[in-house]
């Protein structure tokens, strides 16, 4: 009897030891955080960006997380910080979020944020006179052209507008031959918007072959546009090109229809390919085209929108970048080594930037992003247009 009660014993321990070895599996965990504007005029992106983000990571857990050095499971977990699109918000966040155990960041939504919030971070790596943060960042939505340049701890997951807007461009003027003029409207006030048009759209269309006879200015807070329509509809040009956000961009597009403004075509801004533009202004919207980097034309790329759609979100191509972003990351920490521990958290967040630096190459939605040597990509898009209450693909330049 007593032998039988000893092994009896005996079994229980070791149950009990192989449960709270499980437990203990089960619990490991490891911090992938978001921020950017969740709040204010352009809150909707930061809003679609979380719920992208809880998305992703929802089925990368379900898939059994990801893989830690000593060959464990571990889930991640994640919150999203708002730094309402104001620069020395983002850069309190950000600072905020370094003393976490986070080991990377994703964001931020804006451009103006992003610029002066990766000026804090250390330039190059392993320059020991550059006390700047030591964090890595992977942006997904802030797109205003060469930022990840800044710094070596940024990667940005963006898609190339410079890229973009030239193919737009050389395919308006051959579908278009007779078109000769384009007239340009700007949020003048947002860093990306008044890049875009000076820097991208206004030289790509000068480069092929069209005349600028014109461009009007506004702020992202502005609610009349009387005065620029009126100077747009004085020139009557053959294209009109935009370069707002949804509220200002539906602003002036009502304003133009007021005015009887009628170009033969109209070119968005690639941030206003969003279901907020046809939700503010579709009757006016309707034939605007625009680049964009995400449309759901594969079952990958449907399926992403539908879980997006589920967490209370939208996919677009700013939110794709965030869905996107969560499963290139699964990917770099299961190749990486990554601990997972406290004492490893610094070590960790290095091994997540040098892993991001050496990709070449990596999956998205509507195909293979190509990732470059500064930090920056080039993604697969399409010419899409707003045709009733959606945005339709129009024409598949890599087709």
């Amino acid at each position: 009897m007593k032998l039988k009660s000893f092994l009896a014993a005996g079994l229980v321990s070791v149950s009990a030891l192989a449960m709270s070895t499980a437990a203990m599996a089960e619990d490991k965990t490891v911090r992938i955080v978001g921020f950017g504007a969740s709040s204010g005029v352009v809150g909707i992106f930061g809003q679609n960006s979380s719920a992208a983000m809880s998305a992703a990571f929802e089925k990368i857990n379900a898939e059994g997380g990801v893989t830690l050095a000593d060959g464990s499971k571990a889930q991640i977990v994640t919150e999203y910080y708002d730094d309402r699109c104001n620069a020395e918000e983002g850069i309190s966040v950000l600072r905020r979020i370094a003393t976490t155990d986070a080991l990377i960041a994703i964001g931020p939504t804006c451009s103006n944020v992003a610029e002066p919030l990766f000026g804090i971070l250390q330039a190059k790596v392993d320059d020991s006179g550059d006390t700047g943060l030591q964090f890595p960042v992977f942006t997904d939505v802030a797109i205003k052209g060469g930022l990840a340049g800044i710094s070596e701890w940024v990667f940005r997951n963006t898609p190339s507008e410079a890229k973009m807007y030239d193919d737009l461009f050389a395919w308006i003027r051959a579908t278009h031959p007779d078109l000769k003029t384009i007239y340009g409207g700007v949020e003048e006030d947002f860093a990306h918007s008044r890049f875009t048009w000076y820097e991208v759209m206004k030289k790509a269309a000068e480069q092929h072959g069209f005349e600028v006879v014109g461009e009007a200015q506004w702020l992202l807070s502005d609610t009349n546009f009387s005065n620029q329509a009126r100077g747009m509809r004085r020139e009557e040009p053959d294209i009109v090109a935009i370069s707002a956000h949804p509220f200002t961009t539906c602003g002036m597009l009502r304003e133009m229809a007021r005015q009887k403004i009628q170009p033969k075509v109209l070119v968005g801004l690639t941030s206003s390919s969003s279901l907020e533009t046809l939700s503010g202004c579709a009757a006016e919207a309707q034939g605007l085209t625009i680049p964009t980097s995400f449309a759901p034309v594969n079952d990958d790329a449907r399926s992403a929108a539908e879980a997006v759609v589920a967490k209370g979100g939208q996919m677009d191509l700013h939110s794709a970048s965030a869905w996107e972003n969560a499963m290139i990351l699964r990917d770099v920490i299961n190749a990486a080594g990554i601990e997972g521990t406290p004492e490893s958290l610094d070590a960790d967040r290095r091994k997540i930037r040098d892993g991001l630096s050496t990709l070449t190459e990596a999956q998205g939605l509507l195909g293979v992003n190509q990732r470059l040597p500064d930090g920056e990509a080039v993604k697969p898009y399409v010419f899409v247009h707003a045709k009733d209450a959606g945005w339709e693909v129009l024409h598949d330049p890599g087709s």
